[in-house]
């Protein structure tokens, strides 16, 4: 076979090649259901997609929604949100909620939400269907000193208009529990909080806690109250033992300074007996420089031996006295 007849299938091999690669190029399907939808969309533009480096259906097939659900969106809102980052999909069906509830939601007002971070398609629903946040117990002290611990049921709505810079929930949790303690404390017994419950969620609905918040309270309720311990009795006992701690501590230093005291008369006495121990061993060498000298004569060295040996002799008698009357007692 000649290369002259075998031209005709390279030209449609070449022909089939190229309409692959326009088809995997420009999404002619895409067209084609965008145009049967109703939706202008010109062929440049999806191909002007691509070159943007924009998956065409990902903003055709929100755009075809919304204008099913009789929106007007426009193709360069869709794609510069995709182009920001945000999820085009979601923010459509956002839109579409909220056009059907009678919600006003303005399409840069919905991508500004999802921008931010948050769900805007389960905002729209909580405007609809409230959301109930259950509280942890929360516990708070009555005058009497007894622990009262409460958990709160909050209904709150999405604000839609505070979702952008809005608090969340754990804001309006941490509101609702501050609340709680503050109204269980300026109660007189705990008593009292038993009986009423219901007095709690008043107060606390009454501060105006969902203000600056993404949420609009609808009303807070009392799950579950139960009592916990005896905090002032707890505190009192705390007290008491400290101020044992005290005085013990007080009472131990007035020993240790009393030991130190006895120990420091213990000691000037040794060294008293000490001097008196060194002076009276003088006693002997004084006597005998006195007879050398002939300060003291004899007779008045008898005289001095006769009144120490008289002493000793008294000193005998008290000692056997003192121990015949012990005897005696015993």
């Amino acid at each position: 076979m000649e290369l002259y007849d075998l031209m005709p299938l390279i030209i449609i091999a070449v022909i089939l090649i190229v309409l692959a690669i326009l088809f995997t190029f420009i999404p002619v399907m895409l067209w084609i259901s965008a145009l049967a939808a109703g939706v202008k969309v010109g062929i440049f533009t999806l191909i002007g997609m691509r070159l943007r480096r924009v998956v065409p259906n990902r903003v055709i097939n929100p755009l075809i929604k919304a204008h099913k659900a009789g929106l007007d969106v426009k193709t360069n809102q869709l794609e510069s949100h995709y182009l920001a980052g945000g999820n085009v999909d979601r923010v459509v069906n956002a839109l579409i909620a909220a056009h059907r509830a009678n919600i006003e939601l303005p399409f840069e007002r919905g991508a500004a939400i999802d921008l931010a971070g948050r769900d805007v398609l389960e905002a729209v629903q909580m405007s609809v269907n409230p959301k109930v946040i259950e509280t942890p117990f929360i516990a708070g002290i009555a005058m009497d000193g007894i622990e009262v611990k409460a958990k709160a049921r909050i209904t709150v709505r999405a604000n839609i208009d505070r979702l952008v810079g809005g608090a969340g929930e754990d804001t309006v949790i941490a509101r609702v529990g501050e609340g709680v303690v503050s109204t269980i404390g300026s109660s007189e017994a705990h008593t009292k909080v038993l009986e009423n419950p219901d007095s709690i969620s008043h107060n606390v609905l009454n501060r105006g806690l969902d203000a600056g918040t993404a949420f609009e309270i609808l009303s807070i309720d009392i799950a579950d109250v139960d009592i916990g311990k005896n905090i002032g009795a707890i505190l009192q006992t705390d007290q008491a033992e400290a101020d044992k701690n005290i005085a013990q501590a007080k009472a131990e230093e007035r020993r240790a300074m009393a030991v130190a005291q006895e120990q420091e008369m213990v000691a000037r006495v040794q060294e008293m007996r000490a001097k008196v121990v060194e002076a009276e061993a003088d006693v002997p060498l004084a006597l005998a420089e006195a007879l050398r000298s002939g300060n003291l004569g004899v007779m008045d060295y008898m005289n001095y031996k006769n009144i120490d040996a008289d002493t000793d002799m008294r000193d005998t008698i008290g000692k056997l006295t003192q121990e015949n009357h012990d005897d005696n007692d015993q």
